[in-house]
């Protein structure tokens, strides 16, 4: 049986502006509108991805953090689409990927979980799996759990 189709998380533009205004500090020009929200997303990333970089990282606000955790969550789910692998980034996010046997109750025989600042390094490129694991920045259970073939989602920053 082919895996169910996920539902694409719907973001707020407002929120999601608001998001990009606190991350930047400043107005992101663009409108609050549904037919902007991919440059807003895309914006906000960019934000919140640079925020990590800077010579003193820094942790971004709560909403632009959550909204960057979800996106690259559910862009994973989108790369490798089914219901074997659970992605935990708590508080933010939570999605099933991987194509494989699929769990109905209880805890899944594969997880993966992490911080969001993590998450965030990992999917961008900054960090890698092996690293992540050697630093115990996450836990990975279940034969299927190494997700290292499908990341980064983004490419890291050039330099």
């Amino acid at each position: 049986m082919p895996p169910r189709a996920r539902r694409p998380r719907r973001y707020d533009p407002a929120k999601v502006h608001a998001a990009l205004a606190a991350a930047t500090g400043r107005d992101p020009g663009l409108e609050a509108a549904e037919e902007n929200l991919p440059a807003l997303l895309e914006q906000l990333l960019a934000a919140v991805l640079a925020a990590l970089d800077g010579p003193e990282p820094a942790k971004p606000p709560r909403e632009a953090l959550a909204t960057a955790t979800r996106l690259l969550a559910d862009a994973l789910a989108d790369r490798a689409p089914g219901g074997s692998v659970e992605l935990r980034v708590p508080p933010f996010a939570v999605v099933q990927a991987v194509e494989g046997p699929r769990h109905t109750r209880g805890t899944p025989p594969n997880v993966v979980e992490t911080d969001p600042l993590t998450w965030l390094r990992l999917a961008s490129g900054r960090l890698s799996w092996q690293q992540a694991l050697d630093e115990s920045l996450l836990t990975a259970s279940g034969e299927r759990s190494d997700l290292s073939d499908l990341l980064p989602l983004r490419p890291p920053p050039a330099g």
